[in-house]
């Protein structure tokens, strides 16, 4: 699947509705604290698993008591489409879930 690159003046719009995520080096970020280890590997899979059903897979880092994310589209030469943020919105549906802030 491949998407339009996005004006940046959008995508700073829609980041304005995802608090903690972030514009950095061509891509959108964000970092999640967790109570513990245990709750940031059970949150790292339910991020994976939603990558799954997107078919949209970015940059997970798991941490002792953190989850990282750097996403763009592969298929758009590592630019911020509609798909990575519709990707950050699902992260930011179930993240609390998990105790994750």
């Amino acid at each position: 699947m491949t998407a339009d690159p996005l004006p940046r003046g959008q995508i700073e719009d829609r980041l304005a509705q995802l608090p903690g995520w972030a514009l950095e080096d061509d891509g959108i970020t964000r970092t999640y604290r967790l109570g513990s280890h245990f709750a940031a590997a059970a949150l790292t899979t339910h991020i994976a698993q939603v990558q799954d059903e997107l078919n949209h897979h970015s940059d997970l880092t798991l941490g002792y008591d953190t989850v990282r994310l750097a996403v763009r589209t592969h298929s758009a030469d590592g630019a911020i489409t509609a798909l990575d943020l519709d990707l950050a919105a699902r992260i930011e549906q179930l993240a609390p879930a998990h105790g994750a802030h």
